[in-house]
Formats: structure tokens, C-alpha cells, sequence
């Protein structure tokens, strides 16, 4: 698999509380280390962590909730050559579950944008929802 390098970040709406959108991100995301960047009157959450360990998490996660085979078709849509992107729903992932979505239009408040750099995206998409256990 190489290096990976996970990259998050998520809009904190003024409606929002950041410390709600920070609990939301490491539920996924837990070796994560998050900084704020002021936008206008609204702020974003920005989080970077680097190695396999930090999507121990996220793969746990896909286990659980038994969508590993929905997991495999949205990190395929969104697989490049040395990168894998998808989003979350916010809301779902404050709860401590994990439901995926389009950038706009499916979550009100905004996703969490994931984007992962790595050597094969397609040997970390078998690592993180392999189709056996």
C-alpha cells in the first residue's frame, strides 16, 4: 500500500457547533489532528493523519454497520490513480455511525470530505472493505 496520507476537512456551519463537527470527525476518524481555519464568519475543520492505523476507525466501522459492499462501490467511484475521495454524513457520523454521501445536495449541513493519497487505492479499498472477513 505505501505511504498513506488521510485528509479531511468539514465545514462548521454557524448553526453548528464545532465541537459536535470535531466529535462527528473522530468517530470515524480517531488518529486524526484537527485545526480550525476561519472562512468569513464560518470556520472549517481540517484534519490530517498519516498511516494505515489511522483508518483502523473507518474500517472497523464498514465491519459493523455491514456496508462494506456499499463502502467498495463509492471508494471505486471515487478511486484515481494515487487517491481515493468520498464524503460523509455529517450527522449520521456524530451518532457514531457512518453513511456516505455526494458533496451537495444529500447532507444540509455539508459532508466530511475525505480525501486519501496512497500508492494503490485499489489495494487500500480491498484492506479497508474486503468482500471476505
Amino acid at each position: 500500500m505505501g505511504e498513506i496520507v488521510v485528509h479531511v476537512e468539514a465545514d462548521v456551519n454557524l448553526t453548528e457547533s464545532a465541537e459536535k463537527v470535531q466529535e462527528a470527525i473522530t468517530n470515524i476518524f480517531a488518529e486524526l489532528n484537527l485545526q480550525t481555519k476561519p472562512v468569513g464568519k464560518a470556520i472549517v475543520l481540517i484534519g490530517e493523519a498519516r498511516g494505515r492505523d489511522s483508518l483502523t476507525c473507518l474500517r472497523d466501522l464498514l465491519r459493523r454497520e455491514h456496508i462494506r459492499s456499499a463502502a467498495r462501490a463509492v471508494f471505486l467511484e471515487g478511486a484515481g490513480r494515487k487517491s481515493l475521495r468520498f464524503c460523509v454524513n455529517k450527522q449520521v457520523a456524530y451518532v457514531g455511525h457512518l453513511s456516505f454521501s455526494k458533496e451537495t445536495g444529500e447532507s444540509p449541513l455539508g459532508p466530511i470530505r475525505v480525501t486519501i493519497e496512497c500508492d494503490d487505492p485499489r489495494e487500500l479499498i480491498e484492506w479497508l472493505a474486503s468482500r471476505s472477513t
